[in-house]
Order: C-alpha cells, then sequence, then structure tokens
C-alpha cells in the first residue's frame, strides 16, 4: 500500500459486551469518513449477535453516546451497549445487603 492510501484509511475497533465478563472485539481499517453505521456493519457483530442497525440500538464512541452517522477518527473505539436489566442504584444496594448478609451469616 503505498503512502496515499494509507493516508486515506483509518484504524477502529468496534466491541460488544454480549454477558457480563465477555467483550467481542473487532478491529477494523476503514476508509477515512466512515461512520459508526458503516464500522459496526464491516464489524459482523451486529449479525454475529442477532442485532438490528435501527434506532433502539445503544452505542456511543469511547463511552459518550453518538447518533450513528457520527464519523469516526483514527483510533476510534465504537460501543454497542446492552439495555440495563436493573437500575444501577438497585443494584449496589442489592450487592450490599448480600455482602451484610454474607458476614451476619
Amino acid at each position: 500500500m503505498d503512502p496515499a492510501e494509507a493516508q486515506a484509511m483509518l484504524d477502529v475497533e468496534v466491541a460488544y459486551s454480549p454477558a457480563p465478563r465477555q467483550v467481542d472485539r473487532v478491529s477494523l481499517t476503514l476508509p477515512v469518513g466512515s461512520t459508526v453505521a458503516q464500522a459496526l456493519q464491516a464489524s459482523g457483530l451486529l449479525a454475529r449477535h442477532g442485532l438490528a442497525l435501527d434506532d433502539t440500538l445503544s452505542v456511543g464512541v469511547w463511552m459518550k453516546a453518538r447518533p450513528l452517522d457520527t464519523v469516526l477518527r483514527p483510533n476510534d473505539r465504537v460501543e454497542v451497549w446492552r439495555p440495563l436489566t436493573v437500575d444501577p442504584k438497585e443494584a449496589r444496594c442489592q450487592r450490599y445487603r448480600k455482602q451484610k448478609v454474607d458476614k451476619v451469616g
């Protein structure tokens, strides 16, 4: 690849966690000007995990929510987020209660 071609490409990573402590990551080289949606399609993660590229999909770049038409920059990390099953505050309360019971019992 000549230098002009190398400058017209960018490296990105797409990540999805299908379950706690599991991460499916794909590194890609895409043309400059590629969007979040294009990276998701090229990664194959959506098809592999049965996800649809629509408005219900929660995505971000480096932990900040971004729309699917966001243009990517070199070394961006596109993240697909699962819906929350438990409110984070409630989850902390549940862990605290369990920890308290474990110490007593």
